[in-house]
């Protein structure tokens, strides 16, 4: 997988490939993290929302320098001044950036327009969306390159008896959308692994296998190399069904 992930497009993906989370709280976690990762085969590295937001672009830098043919994503969650934060994140070395469906119609726009500026790819999140499937294909038509399809982590755990997960509406949004696909939001590994088969072929490893609660986003004791690395090795085994 090239660096330059800028009209990525699914018929690329032939077989999963593996964006590793870094929910971390300090650049130095996400560095050991990142090498974890790196060593056990991952191919995209995010710097997740909790480093953003602790270390800003400093963390882009860094991970810039130690992996320079790494795709890095930011998941910034934008919300408004779409072209603005889009921009400073890929001055800094960032390859990709999130901007949310309930944003704006122009924010999203704005971001993309950044994205071709720049030459980074803008995925879409619609996390919260009353219609996913609709809220998918609105998001590919405003220009996003990639629709992230995203079950939230507090709506999941305050409704548990609704049982949700992004596996549900996943075959609907790839039917109803051209753009890659990626699904996170509770997935177990072995849902994470069947992503490809369904057509979402950017599997996302994050809470809580390369990172432990949301109160103390730290990287997980126990034999985390080996297990991410069996992850990670099984995704890239997995042929992407298109």
């Amino acid at each position: 997988m090239a660096r330059s992930i800028r009209g990525l497009k699914r018929s690329d993906l032939t077989h999963g490939i593996v964006q590793v989370s870094l929910d971390l709280k300090n650049l130095d976690d996400a560095l050991r993290m990142a090498a974890i990762a790196v060593e056990a085969g991952a191919d995209w590295l995010e710097i997740g929302t909790p480093l953003a937001m602790a270390e800003g672009t400093r963390a882009v830098k860094a991970l810039r320098r130690e992996y320079p043919e790494h795709p890095l994503i930011a998941d910034l969650k934008i919300m408004d001044g779409g072209y603005g934060e889009a921009a400073l994140y890929a001055e800094a070395g960032a390859d990709a950036v999130v901007v949310m469906g309930r944003a704006h119609d122009a924010t999203i726009q704005r971001v993309c327009e950044a994205g071709e500026d720049f030459g980074i790819l803008v995925m879409g999140d619609d996390i919260a969306a009353p219609d996913r499937v609709a809220e998918a294909r609105r998001l590919e038509q405003l220009g996003v390159g990639m629709v992230l399809h995203h079950i939230g982590h507090d709506h999941r755990n305050m409704h548990r008896e609704l049982g949700l997960s992004p596996l549900t509406d996943l075959p609907a949004i790839v039917a109803a959308t051209t753009v890659p696909v990626q699904a996170v939001g509770g997935l177990s590994i072995e849902q994470a692994v069947s992503c490809p088969t369904i057509g979402a072929g950017v599997v996302v490893f994050g809470a809580p296998l390369a990172v432990d609660d949301e109160t103390s986003f730290t990287i997980p004791e126990g034999d985390l190399p080996a297990v991410l690395g069996d992850a990670i090795a099984r995704v890239h085994a997995t042929p992407v069904t298109n």
